[in-house]
């Protein structure tokens, strides 16, 4: 029997195995594809493996419902943590070890857990991102789109439109799937409602649908608009399921909140 534990992030969700003390799951990425899955598994939008780590609290490893893995996720994180400090793993300021790096966390409780994410400096350079060319990505027209993009931990693309009244899904995969974007990219279609506040949707790359939030797309469309200079540095970041919030500085933080939903057996 796996143990596992189901955790949402504003609607992002995810399934959580805890290999705390010894891995329990061997192929991740076949677990991934089967469990993820909405009818025939648990359903979710990733897994989290929550392991020991040597140069930070804790370590996560995401992998997606195609069975790939992904660098980092700002939903996610949040999940492992409050996971983490559920169980005592951490205290409520922490390191976690991902693929995109440490990030160093911290939290509060009034209703609910509220967590904060150090997820380090948007790289707007394309090899950074990566994108093929040199300079920045910025304004580029691409199916009829003007379209930027920006590293948060993972790659993505922002399109700035004055409604949601589109196919959003039918358009996205044209952007993720473009040969100018080596690794793919996720999509944030964005509405900037005023200086301080806008309203994102988001296509995820490796879940290819779009998810009720995604945390490194609030943090990419918050630093493109930002850097277009259509908001300041603190944003609200309106997402279909719920809020997150945004700061600039040297480096991009993001708060939201992060909930366990039940738990299981397989």
């Amino acid at each position: 029997m796996i143990h596992f534990t189901k955790l949402h992030g504003n609607g992002n969700d995810f399934i959580l195995i805890d290999e705390y003390k010894a891995e329990i799951v061997s192929e991740k990425s076949a677990f991934a594809r089967k469990y993820c899955d909405r009818r025939l598994g648990i359903g979710a939008d990733g897994v989290l493996y929550l392991g020991s780590s040597d140069k930070a609290d804790i370590r996560m490893r995401i992998f997606n419902p195609d069975g790939t893995e992904a660098e980092m996720c700002g939903n996610g994180i949040r999940c492992l943590v409050k996971y983490a400090l559920d169980e005592g793993y951490i205290k409520k300021n922490a390191s976690v070890e991902t693929l995109a790096g440490v990030l160093s966390i911290s939290s509060r409780v009034d209703d609910k857990t509220w967590i904060t994410v150090n997820m380090g400096r948007p790289a707007f350079e394309r090899e950074k991102i990566p994108a093929k060319g040199t300079g920045e990505f910025l304004n580029v027209a691409m199916h009829g789109y003007n379209v930027s993009a920006v590293n948060s931990g993972v790659p993505h693309a922002v399109i700035f439109v004055e409604s949601f009244d589109a196919d959003l899904v039918s358009i996205a995969p044209k952007i993720r799937y473009a040969p100018v974007f080596p690794k793919g990219t996720n999509v944030n279609f964005v509405i900037v409602n005023s200086n301080e506040e806008i309203t994102v949707r988001t296509y995820e790359r490796g879940v290819e649908a779009e998810t009720l939030s995604c945390g490194t797309g609030a943090v990419a469309a918050a630093a493109i608009t930002h850097r277009l200079g259509k908001t300041g540095n603190m944003v609200k970041v309106n997402t279909m399921g719920g809020e997150l919030r945004i700061t600039l500085d040297d480096f991009a933080f993001m708060e939201g909140i992060a909930e366990r939903v039940f738990e299981g057996s397989i």
